[in-house]
Formats: structure tokens, sequence, C-alpha cells
């Protein structure tokens, strides 16, 4: 069973409980025109480009941008996931240090956790070197940071809701000595 969907509008500020149609059909496709989506939405594409300037201007939406298969490109990237333990401080946790994290070109996302680790970032670099050279002289000797732990993406499947290898089923990855 859907959920309802209800808003309440303050000024420019819209809250909402449940999906939000207009934010879903978004993330599938952040280039639709206002008049597509206005006729999927049964409203008009007035409304439509105004609600999406004030989720903007909410920062409910945070940005658009292109979705790439790096196969596809030259010069691919080394993708990793890192794990970091930390000691939190005294005063505001682990907010300070995962903020100073966040600032690092190579780190593309910072998460914090629960179970055995605190931070869970993104990493990419131009090869395995740098980023390694990323962990061991950057990251690790960060004040807070206890111990982490990388792990190479080899081959993704699934990125940001898209499939993105369409091998056929025999195709296998050459494996080189």
């Amino acid at each position: 069973m859907a959920k309802k969907r209800t808003e309440t509008r303050t000024g420019s500020q819209t809250t909402a409980t449940g999906p939000d149609p207009l934010l879903a059909l978004l993330q599938q496709d952040g280039l639709t025109h206002p008049e597509q989506l206005a006729k999927a939405l049964d409203t008009t594409a007035a409304d439509v480009r105004d609600r999406v300037r004030r989720l903007e201007q909410d920062g409910a939406i945070l940005g658009y941008r292109a979705i790439v298969d790096d196969e596809k490109l030259v010069g691919e990237r080394v993708k990793a996931v890192i794990e970091v333990k930390m000691t939190p401080e005294r005063e505001g946790g682990f907010d300070r240090v995962a903020r100073r994290i966040a600032e690092f070109d190579e780190v593309h996302a910072v998460y914090l956790m629960s179970g055995r680790y605190d931070l869970l970032l993104f990493v990419e670099g131009r090869t395995l070197r740098e980023v390694a050279f990323f962990v061991a002289e950057r990251l690790a000797p960060l004040e807070g940071v206890t111990s982490t732990s990388t792990h190479f993406i080899l081959r993704p499947y699934k990125q940001h809701g898209l499939v993105v290898h369409q091998r056929g089923a025999s195709e296998r990855m050459p494996v080189t000595p």
C-alpha cells in the first residue's frame, strides 16, 4: 500500500511526509522538462517550475549531475571505500574531523556509521598509489583517526540507481598475470 503524501507550506518552506512524486521523477531523470513532469503529475508546468525552484531554495534539491560510466572514458579512475575508526572529541563528537575529511578533493562522500567503524568514505584517485598515498599521508595522520581499512572497487554493477554494465552472461573480465 502506497504511503499518503501530505504537504504543508509556510512561506517558501515545504514539509512533506511520504514520498514526493516530483522528487521521485527528478531523481530518475533530472533533465526531464517541466512540461513532461506536469503531465505525469497532472498539474501545470508553471506549478512544477515553482515547486522545483522552492525545493532548490530550501536545499531539498542539492544539485544535478551527469552519471558517467568510467569504463567508457579514457583514463579510468581508481575508486575505493575506506572504513575509518576514530576517537570522538569531547565537544562535537566526530563532526570536526568528518568535516575536515570532507574537504579533501579525493573524498567524494563521507558518512557517519553505526557498527564496527565510525566513518565510511568514498574516494577516488588516478592510481592505486595515489589513493594509498592519500590514506597514509593525509587521512591516517589526522588527529582522532585511530585506524583505516581500504577496499578498492574492482567493478561497479549498479551506481546511483542505474545498472552500468550490460555484458552478456558468457563474457568474462580478462585476467592478466
